[in-house]
């Protein structure tokens, strides 16, 4: 993404060479060559854009400034043709330049914001502008977009969640779960779950996995898969690369059984 944020300023440069060549060498007006420049331009961006998708935002972003960048261009030379009319002989007014200057900061503002939301702020802006961070509660910058569980979304969904739920408290599972020793980030740590019937026999032969998530970051998210040591005991050494809280989601199948636990964990920093 920050690639092709990086190419806007070329595509608009170009837009800007093509309507001074269709203008300088066309018998074209301003007005005339705006409105071919943006339609080369658009189509140009669609037809690329099906061969390989940017993403909405990336998408969205190029529609916007190059359309505008089009119709800044047309605004100027009919300015300036208007005061050619006119017997004027300054090409400079205060008003096209005005809104020249407010879109420029507008997309360049915005091309910031989109930039720091995919790659975080610069090391010494951060600690300008964040609070202090710690090794339990550490500060991004960083924003990749909000993680919405499925069964949060729809209805039909979370009433299915709710029977799950309710099928797990007549199952009467028991489930203890936690690393073995404590966990660091950046290390392999062993984490174990037990899994004991109502009347406590062990859960055996199940399949035991999960993801933990990172809060608000998702580029972290780990999946994980234990095995059977012994009865009813799962485990597996887990690579957590961040210190901090993590959101585990646990499954437990066995058979056409399904037992899911949520629950919240907190990796030390390495030591």
């Amino acid at each position: 993404m920050l690639q092709s944020l990086l190419a806007l300023p070329l595509g608009a440069g170009l837009e800007v060479l093509v309507f001074l060549l269709l203008y300088r060498l066309t018998p074209m007006n301003g007005k005339q060559a705006a409105v071919v420049v943006a339609l080369l331009a658009l189509g140009g961006v669609l037809a690329y854009s099906l061969l390989q998708w940017p993403g909405a935002d990336v998408l969205a972003m190029y529609v916007a400034v190059l359309s505008v960048t089009a119709y800044l261009l047309g605004i100027v030379s009919s300015a300036r043709e208007q005061r050619r009319a006119d017997g004027e002989r300054r090409w400079f007014h205060w008003g096209p330049a005005a809104i020249v200057i407010f879109f420029v900061f507008l997309f360049a503002f915005d091309g910031v914001f989109v930039v720091v939301s995919q790659k975080g702020l610069p090391r010494p802006v951060a600690d300008l502008l964040l609070p202090d961070a710690t090794d339990t509660h550490p500060v991004k910058s960083v924003f990749p977009g909000v993680v919405s569980r499925e069964y949060q979304k729809k209805e039909a969904l979370y009433n299915r969640y709710l029977e799950q739920v309710e099928r797990q408290r007549e199952r009467g599972w028991q489930v203890a779960k936690g690393w073995v020793g404590e966990a660091h980030a950046g290390q392999p740590s062993r984490f174990r779950v037990r899994v004991l019937e109502r009347d406590g026999a062990p859960v055996r032969f199940a399949e035991v996995g999960g993801v933990f998530e990172r809060p608000a970051d998702s580029r972290l998210d780990r999946p994980f898969r234990l095995d059977e040591t012994e009865p009813g005991v799962y485990e597996a050494g887990i690579v957590l690369p961040e210190p901090g809280v993590w959101v585990l989601v646990l499954q437990i199948r066995r058979g056409d059984q399904l037992h899911e636990v949520h629950a919240r964990t907190s990796i030390a920093p390495a030591p």
